[in-house]
């Protein structure tokens, strides 16, 4: 993988630069829709691909690895082929999950035991089988195995924790140079940057990161219900410490709004399933505000679901329809709206870019702050 600086901005840290991988280039900012289980929920892979058209999506280590296995995975030639995408695809580790299924594992120094959210069974997570399992879904970026903390957390767990995430860091790396490819083309491998909400942990957590001299690094453990204040204080606090000719990935995160003061702090890449949970839910993002489509001022609007036409769909159906399809509970109502939505954050990060590149992104991102923090 190779990354290349563009620009910089002068009022901000924000970045615009490129990406290359052997399944081709991401231009960054950018964001990654979320395709958990071999599917961005909803979306054909045609309408992905010729109307959202992201560089890169994201697949889920936990989800793959118990539906549909990993040896079906293996058997089809990986994860692209599998789902016949041919772009670039970036894999979690599954620390996440293990983070949300608190109430069914047990984190150990070895690795996570955890209990099937589908039927039970228990299964293990190391390091090392979590890099063995990434090798053969076969994403072009794959994470290291991490404990995700939650919000809030003690002081000492976080300390404990991040120790142990960098613990499990070096196994990952040393696992992983014994582990050789399945597929004819490379991976790359990114560690993650713990250390909860504390200032002095999350410095000392990037500074190990940093020294790993990885490819590309991310920050975990945010967006997991702490103040977005919080969120930003942190992220300003690594970007400063991980090194600037590498990409930076923010993980998990996060509303429009919190895409564009991420930028503003150096951040390149995100993922976050808010465009299509809230999507399905019935929640529009808009150049000008949120749209909660099921309110009734909607019922008789005959206007285009968006006059920007980012999408196909935002001007091919009106705001009536769409909120008679949710009204009605017709599968075509989420589609539609994810479509939207998804076009819309990667219109976003894509307009985010050319203003940096342009010299006037800060200026920018504070009008679209102030305009997308309206309820329409």
């Amino acid at each position: 993988m190779k990354f290349e600086l563009h620009s910089k901005d002068t009022q901000s840290k924000a970045r615009a630069g490129k990406i290359t991988t052997d399944h081709g280039v991401i231009e960054t900012p950018i964001f990654m829709p979320v395709g958990t289980v071999a599917t961005v929920k909803g979306v054909h892979q045609r309408e992905l691909k010729d109307d959202i058209n992201p560089d890169i999506i994201l697949g889920n280590t936990y989800h793959l690895y118990l539906r549909p296995q990993t040896h079906i995975i293996e058997k089809a030639g990986g994860l692209h082929k599998f789902m016949n995408w041919d772009r670039n695809i970036l894999t979690d580790s599954g620390g996440y999950q293990v983070y949300s299924l608190s109430a069914n594992r047990k984190i150990k120094e070895e690795g996570v035991k955890f209990k099937s959210h589908i039927d039970g069974s228990y299964h293990t997570f190391t390091p090392e089988n979590v890099m063995e399992i990434q090798r053969s879904i076969g994403a072009d970026i794959i994470m290291a195995f991490d404990e995700c903390t939650p919000y809030p957390c003690d002081y000492n767990y976080a300390k404990r924790s991040m120790h142990m995430t960098h613990r499990w860091l070096d196994r990952c790396i040393n696992h992983l140079e014994k582990t050789p490819l399945k597929y004819d083309y490379n991976q790359t491998f990114f560690p993650i940057v713990q250390g909860s909400t504390y200032k002095d942990l999350r410095k000392q957590s990037a500074e190990y990161i940093a020294n790993a001299g990885a490819v590309g690094n991310a920050i975990g453990g945010l967006s997991v219900g702490e103040p977005a204040e919080e969120m930003y204080a942190m992220t300003d606090v690594v970007c400063s410490i991980l090194p600037e000719d590498k990409p930076r990935y923010l993980m998990g995160v996060g509303t429009p709004i919190n895409i564009l003061e991420n930028i503003a702090l150096g951040v390149d890449m995100f993922d976050c399933v808010m465009p299509t949970r809230n999507a399905r839910n019935g929640m529009l993002f808009t150049a000008h505000g949120s749209i909660n489509i099921k309110n009734l001022k909607w019922a008789d609007d005959f206007s285009p679901i968006d006059e920007m036409g980012i999408t196909f769909v935002d001007t091919e159906y009106s705001k009536a329809y769409l909120r008679h399809l949710f009204t009605v509970n017709e599968l075509l109502g989420k589609q539609i709206a994810t479509i939207h939505n998804l076009g819309f954050y990667l219109w976003l990060v894509r307009e985010a870019r050319k203003h940096i590149l342009a010299g006037d992104f800060k200026v920018w991102k504070e009008k679209m702050v102030k305009q997308m923090n309206n309820r329409l």
